[in-house]
């Protein structure tokens, strides 16, 4: 996860890089600018697609390393790159390997996670694409005085850290043991869950026993309802998959609507055109916001079980969208009174900042431990692979017409994005069930029984601590089915 914070945060860097733009000049173009940007985007999109098509046959760790090698496939034209058709083909490739590991890493996180502590654990991966971003937003500070192409190029090399201390440690992760009970592989799944748990010697240990009991009976469950893809979508399931699909897809269209990578990819561009800062001092504005960013996630690691998913994100929704209206208003006045554009040049830097924190606190982790749990076992691959597509489609759009938005609306580009932010306090508080404190078989336990598509009116679904009704469920699920010791 951090590959793609620090990939957002270096090719901001490159875009303003003076022998990046001598190599290649097409950029200067807005639309180039935006397509060289945004493809990365469209690969992982495509990359999601095959994470959808292919993540349940492959497991879990495999198909971690299927990005891994797509990954530094697309690093490596990068950095040889001398042509914008190689650059655009790397950045592709890349981006490819990144939809796969960004599909794949939060599903391994949610079910290799104890439920008290899954949601922190899953921002804490999510965390580390803001580790990424800090390091390339500093990077790029610290490379400011060297115009030559070491300036671009040793950043984007620098991506290969990452690949390297994944490969390191993969090896010593266990799979999922949930994937392995789809899979029919009780025995492994057993030994997988045990040492989690911390009791690798201890193979009939009863909490040990009880969890994998509920597991397989909410398998069986499951299996037992299960219809055909089409009609998951189109008609009739009770476990309302498509249902569950369209929630966790909307959690990622609202993260990348907010206008994240807007500021993600250009911010220093943006700081130089609509603020009026220098190069090194919007350069350096980036690495303090970076900073911050990181800062209010961490935060949010302490905030996301604590809290819960409903209530940050219902914060995170007024909280940004107030940002980007002080924002406008601010670049608005600036045009009209030159002689304030100073100060309110300040005021612009500082709600950017400001978002980011509340972005950081809210829409920037949530998500991505709400995709990870809400769906059912056996499309917990397909359904996190659809909303990290979704995110990335969205990712693509925004990036690819930031320039272009900037260009032509100015402030009122700013405040498009706090309409967009403002919109998603009625779709959480209507439709979104709270996820924290529960076990990812409770998500089955949501659905089943409940056919309204409305949850504010349910304290059972927006509460936050776990309803007894969930505990008497898993209770009467571990009751019931006989535990499997053998692989069939």
């Amino acid at each position: 996860m951090a590959h793609f914070g620090y990939d957002q945060g270096i090719f901001a860097g490159a875009l303003i890089s003076p022998d990046f733009l001598e190599i290649f000049p097409e950029t200067k173009v807005p639309g180039v600018s935006g397509i060289t940007s945004s493809c990365f985007s469209l690969g992982a999109f495509f990359g999601c697609l095959a994470s959808f098509l292919l993540g349940d046959r492959l497991g879990r760790k495999k198909s971690i390393y299927v990005g891994l090698v797509v990954n530094v496939i697309g690093v490596v034209l990068q950095i040889a790159a001398y042509h914008l058709p190689q650059m655009i083909v790397g950045r592709v490739l890349n981006g490819f390997g990144m939809g796969i590991l960004s599909s794949t890493c939060p599903v391994f996180m949610a079910e290799a996670s104890p439920s008290p502590i899954r949601g922190k654990l899953v921002v804490l991966g999510s965390l580390c694409n803001t580790v990424g971003f800090c390091i390339a937003n500093w990077m790029n500070y610290a490379l400011y005085e060297n115009n030559g192409p070491f300036q671009w190029r040793f950043p984007l090399g620098f991506q290969l850290v990452f690949p390297v201390i994944v490969v390191t440690f993969l090896p010593l992760t266990v799979e999922s043991p949930r994937w392995l009970i789809l899979r029919g592989r009780f025995s492994k799944a057993r030994e997988m869950l045990a040492r989690i748990r911390g009791t690798p010697h201890d193979l009939n240990d009863k909490d040990l026993n009880d969890d994998l009991r509920s597991i397989q009976k909410a398998l069986e469950k499951e299996q037992a309802a299960r219809v055909s893809t089409a009609n998951a979508l189109f008609s009739g399931d009770p476990l309302q998959n498509a249902r569950r699909l369209l929630l966790s897809c909307g959690t990622q269209l609202m993260q990348q609507f907010s206008g994240v990578n807007a500021l993600g990819y250009y911010l220093p561009t943006l700081l130089i055109e609509s603020v009026g800062v220098s190069s090194s001092y919007a350069r350096l504005l980036a690495g303090a916001n970076a900073s911050l960013y990181l800062g209010a996630a961490f935060l949010c690691l302490v905030l996301v079980d604590l809290v819960g998913r409903r209530k940050l994100m219902m914060y995170g929704s007024v909280a940004m969208g107030s940002c980007y209206l002080v924002a406008a208003v601010t670049l608005k006045e600036a045009n009209l009174h030159l002689d304030q554009k100073a100060t309110l040049g300040k005021v612009t830097v500082s709600m950017f900042f400001l978002y980011y924190f509340c972005y950081g606190t809210s829409f920037a982790k949530v998500p991505w431990v709400y995709n990870s749990e809400i769906s059912s076992l056996g499309w917990r691959t397909r359904g996190a692979a659809a909303a990290t597509a979704t995110n990335w489609m969205a990712g693509f759009v925004i990036v690819q017409f930031t320039k272009v938005g900037v260009d032509n609306l100015g402030w009122g580009f700013y405040l498009l994005f706090a309409g967009f932010c403002w919109s998603y306090l009625p779709l959480v508080f209507l439709f979104y069930p709270e996820t924290s404190r529960r076990t990812l078989e409770d998500m089955d336990e949501i659905f089943r029984n409940r056919d309204t598509l409305f949850v504010f009116r349910d304290e059972i679904l927006t509460q936050r601590s776990r309803p007894q009704e969930f505990i008497d469920a898993e209770q009467r699920r571990i009751a019931q089915a006989p535990i499997h010791t053998h692989d069939p």
